[in-house]
């Protein structure tokens, strides 16, 4: 039997099943059977070591046989042989959505316990940031390209490699740049911080475990042949909890759009309308196809690149150059926008 605890059917069996133990009991002591012996049958899954199949009326404090007592009152027993509990990971969510139905918690609770108890079963491949769509830095690059680098794309961490990209000598902190501005002299490899290595098969709240331990919050994936497969920071493991965690490098709608930049170039949202791209760069951007209409530019571009866009790609539309600055949840955050140069003879 499954039915739901405190319900009417329940109470009605409760108080079937408790009437006629306690006329038993009434009689008993009104007959003065002081010797006389009750047979208390529990149902198979109630009966417990520390309360004994066979009670005596005369003495209402017995001894019990072992030392651990079961606190339990005999209706709790029989409430929860009846309604026993989840036995599955689905049982459990379903609970969790029947208690939010029942105003038992709110929505933002009960998607966070789902993201806790989903997270149990994933590991560090299913969430992390492949190889391909990684950005890195190579240590034999001039200072100038890094600097580039690091401010086009936004990242506070970097995995460093050394001839092949394979060859990850450690994680530089986008902070740490700011120590070569009072001691040119300097070497990249003295900012180097040691990386930190884990498989793929890693579970979520082991690394979520070991991050907050070491206060590091990258880490290289690795495959089975010890060949990098992707990083995952410990933002990728909270948002399987909380959902997508807005950085610094997001800004709220409301705070605009376009951004100029010192090298005469724009930063623009992926949610921006094309109508306000239009606008501010005196264009007419529009799709091969004239039937096919967009709201967005992130829609726009994605569309005629004909794939979902990833980090440092460029695409040129409409005289404008759009390079490709961040990426989250398979959609364009930012785009880098100058208008196309012009060779001339």
């Amino acid at each position: 039997m499954h039915g739901r605890v405190g319900g009417p059917p329940t109470i009605r069996l409760l108080h079937g099943v408790c009437q006629p133990l306690a006329s038993v009991a009434q009689s008993a002591a009104a007959r003065g059977c002081h010797s006389a012996q009750v047979q208390i049958r529990y149902p198979r899954g109630l009966a417990t070591t520390a309360a004994p199949a066979t009670t005596s009326v005369s003495d209402p404090h017995p001894a019990l046989p072992h030392s651990k007592e079961d606190k339990r009152t005999f209706l709790r027993k029989l409430a929860e042989f009846l309604h026993p509990g989840p036995d599955s990971t689905d049982e459990l969510i379903e609970t969790l959505v029947e208690a939010e139905d029942n105003k038992v918690i709110g929505a933002e609770s009960r998607i966070m316990l789902e993201g806790v108890i989903r997270m149990a079963d994933m590991t560090a491949g299913d969430v992390m940031v492949p190889t391909t769509r990684t950005d890195m830095l190579d240590i034999q690059a001039p200072l100038d390209a890094l600097l580039h680098t690091v401010i086009d794309t936004a990242h506070s961490r970097f995995p460093v490699f050394e001839g092949d990209r394979e060859n990850v000598i450690g994680i530089l902190m986008a902070k740490d740049l700011l120590k070569l501005q009072r001691a040119p002299e300097l070497n990249i490899r003295a900012l180097l911080r040691p990386a930190v290595f884990v498989p793929e098969t890693k579970g979520l709240n082991d690394l979520l475990r070991d991050f907050r331990g070491n206060r590091n919050h990258l880490a290289i994936v690795i495959d089975e042949f010890g060949r990098m497969a992707g990083l995952i920071t410990i933002e990728d493991v909270l948002e399987q909890i909380v959902g997508e965690i807005e950085d610094e490098f997001d800004i709220a709608e409301d705070e605009g759009d376009i951004f100029a930049l010192a090298d005469h170039s724009y930063r623009v949202s992926g949610d921006t309308a094309i109508d306000r791209v239009n606008e501010a760069f005196s264009v007419i951007l529009s799709g091969a196809d004239p039937e096919d209409q967009f709201d967005t530019i992130g829609g726009l571009i994605a569309h005629e690149m004909g794939h979902v866009p990833q980090r440092g790609e460029r695409f040129s539309l409409g005289g404008l150059d759009f390079l490709v600055l961040h990426t989250k949840g398979g959609a364009v955050k930012w785009f880098k926008v100058q208008p196309v140069a012009v060779n001339t003879p």
